[in-house]
């Protein structure tokens, strides 16, 4: 058998190790790749999540915002509304917590221009100051009469003298009858719903409140409301 000689031994020990380096380098580069996606990946995620999270808080930031100062509309809504009439002007609190929908209807109306030169057409004296454009026998009317032919003026608390309201039937109804009360009036919960009060103006209602009406307490001379001014603060 012939003899290999050493140095033919080493150039074929080179290349019978050459595929296992090769496959070793192929791995080692792979092992390498792997380790960078995943490094790539998990900066991403950071990434992701840091924004979601910032995204979370302030979500949440504002929901509690919402939850405080009111996801519900009623905080949305104007706290103050300036009745400018033929006497003066007339300040009115609106009680958004108590009436939502109503102050809702009533300013959603009032930017519609719809109180605009609207007349009060019934003035009854330590009674009611009734507003509105139906021509209609006023409401305040029919209840003051029901209220003496009965002898029952039983007085709720919650209505007293200058709040303001309307009638249960504006919810369902397009018009809007408006009522400032200028004295403790009969009990009328089931048909006056109260949506605010009067905080500066008292003695403009009292002066309206002393026009000259005729029978049916309508005034002789026209008196109404200008305008509407709303506001959210004072």
């Amino acid at each position: 058998m012939a003899r290999i000689k050493p140095q033919a031994l080493l150039q074929q020990s080179k290349r019978k190790k050459g595929p296992t380096q090769t496959r070793l380098a192929t791995i080692i580069t792979c092992k390498f790749v792997v380790i960078l996606i995943v490094l790539s990946l998990y900066a991403t995620y950071r990434h992701r999540h840091g924004r979601s999270s910032d995204q979370s808080g302030f979500d949440l930031h504002d929901l509690q915002k919402s939850e405080t100062f009111g996801e519900s509309k009623k905080y949305n809504l104007p706290s103050y509304a300036i009745l400018n009439t033929g006497k003066g002007s007339i300040t009115m609190e609106l009680d958004k917590d108590a009436s939502p929908d109503v102050v809702d209807k009533f300013v959603v109306l009032c930017q519609k221009g719809y109180f605009k030169m609207m007349p009060f057409h019934h003035v009854i004296k330590n009674y009611v100051i009734q507003g509105g454009h139906s021509q209609r026998i006023g409401a305040a009317e029919d209840w003051i009469l029901k209220g003496k032919s009965n002898n029952q003026l039983a007085i709720s608390p919650k209505h007293e003298a200058f709040m303001i309201g309307t009638t249960v039937a504006n919810s369902d109804d397009k018009g809007f009858e408006l009522f400032i009360t200028t004295a403790p009036i009969p009990d009328l919960n089931e048909k006056l719903v109260v949506f605010g009060r009067v905080i500066k103006g008292e003695d403009v209602v009292q002066e309206i409140e002393e026009v000259d009406t005729d029978e049916h307490y309508r005034p002789k001379s026209p008196i109404g409301i200008i305008d509407v001014t709303l506001k959210q603060e004072l």
